[in-house]
């Protein structure tokens, strides 16, 4: 009898649910037609049926990660800026080079921006920016799965914010496929650019579609002071006002919130990307994960753009998160490595609005990640809770070896097969070099 099962074994597998992180030794995960069908011990699965492959792997099997607010094509600026608040960051380095941005500059930087992910086991990425159908273009020939909320800024749709939002609806339409990995949302930029009119006409075209809305939300205290003195409440109330948070939504950030912008968030349901790798480097302040959750939010974990946090490396954030946690409580306990774990996988699935994405437990996606277990950073592992701890404070992306999407090899042996990374970044270079020269 043939089949289309194949089983992947490993030393290690991290079955992740939305409940729970539970580790499996000597494991295996079984594959058929994308989806998990089964997982656990080898000795306790079905023997194999013939015709199935088995693929012997070692190491430590995972879901893969998701990154819940990146601007992935920014690559082309990484490092750009440093030092500057994150106002100057935008109007002086920024925006001055992404006005001569081409779809095929969009295109190059987010094949390498999605290689980058890919390489360091981010399986979905939901991505902010422009161009669109070049970012969607350039996911599809890396294999990854992608979220694309296209941009939309004061500067450049404030004049014809009706067209801007046509043009998403129509890419929906078209585009918006999530069982062949592609998802379209609405990207708008923040509430104090945009402003409570043009957010409410937002809201009703999200609404057509029944669409994700991803915006950037109380980033810097610079950010709320001024919202709060243009229209005397918040930006979490403007979005809670104008309609915005009737839909799905995923609030970018989240350092300034007061206890009632919380309270509003989790009423309506929408999630928190948390960027510390970014907060840290523009000095945007610390946000309070413990708060969050307490608070019912769903609380995710991303990396903003490359230009911001340097790296498209989640695991970085993954690592300072938990940091960042424990300092501002002065508490070891107060952000546990499993719910760390969980912020980078199966919560990002939940931000998305696909709980099937980020999990791997029977009926999951087939998103896998394989680590590399032989190295002195994962030794020794006396038990279990040692283990998932070297996970989150000892992983980066170095040790990623192999990475699937629906169950479709896109890394082996740390090698990218939809990109070639070596003369895709000599490209880049020569493509950063005029966009920095004006």
């Amino acid at each position: 009898m043939q089949t289309d099962l194949e089983r992947y074994s490993a030393d290690v597998v991290l079955e992740v649910t939305h409940q729970a992180v539970i580790v499996h030794h000597d494991a295996a995960v079984d594959v058929i037609g994308g989806r998990v069908s089964a997982i656990g011990p080898v000795d306790r699965l079905a023997p194999l049926p013939d015709g199935a492959t088995h693929h012997r792997l070692g190491g430590l099997l995972m879901p893969g990660l998701v990154n819940t607010h990146c601007h992935a094509p920014m690559v082309l600026f990484r490092s750009a800026g440093d030092g500057y608040p994150l106002d100057r960051w935008l109007t002086d380095v920024i925006w001055p080079r992404e006005a001569n941005l081409t779809p095929d500059d969009v295109h190059a930087g987010m094949l390498l921006g999605s290689a980058e992910m890919l390489l360091a086991g981010v399986t979905t990425s939901v991505e902010m920016y422009l161009h669109d159908e070049a970012i969607i273009d350039a996911v599809v020939a890396t294999g990854a799965r992608l979220v694309s909320t296209p941009g939309i800024i004061m500067a450049l749709h404030g004049t014809d914010l009706d067209g801007r939002l046509a043009e998403i609806q129509s890419l929906h339409q078209r585009r918006h496929r999530p069982d062949d990995r592609i998802s379209v949302g609405f990207g708008p930029h923040s509430v104090y650019d945009l402003g409570p009119a043009m957010l409410r006409r937002l809201a009703d075209a999200a609404g057509d579609v029944d669409a994700l809305v991803h915006v950037h939300l109380e980033e810097t205290e610079a950010e709320r002071h001024l919202v709060l003195g243009r229209e005397g409440r918040s930006a979490t109330q403007v979005l809670a006002d104008s309609g915005i948070l009737d839909h799905r939504v995923i609030g970018a950030h989240g350092v300034w919130l007061s206890p009632d912008d919380r309270a509003l968030l989790s009423d309506a349901g929408a999630s928190i990307a948390h960027c510390p790798s970014s907060n840290l480097k523009l000095g945007s302040g610390f946000a309070d994960v413990n708060a969050l959750m307490a608070a019912g939010i769903n609380t995710t974990v991303a990396t903003d753009g490359a230009a911001s946090a340097d790296s498209l490396d989640l695991w970085h954030g993954v690592r300072v998160a938990p940091g960042i946690a424990r300092a501002l409580h002065t508490d070891p306990t107060a952000l546990s490595v499993d719910d760390t774990l969980r912020m980078a996988t199966a919560n990002g699935g939940l931000a998305i609005g696909q709980p099937d994405v980020g999990t791997l437990t029977v009926g999951s996606r087939a998103d896998l990640i394989r680590l590399d277990l032989d190295h002195p950073m994962f030794s020794p592992t006396i038990d279990d809770h040692e283990l998932l701890s070297h996970v989150v404070f000892n992983t980066t992306g170095q040790f990623v070896t192999d990475v699937w999407v629906d169950g479709t090899p896109v890394v082996v042996d740390r090698r990218c097969l939809g990109v070639d990374v070596e003369a895709g970044w000599a490209d880049l270079r020569d493509r950063a070099r005029r966009l920095s020269a004006g």
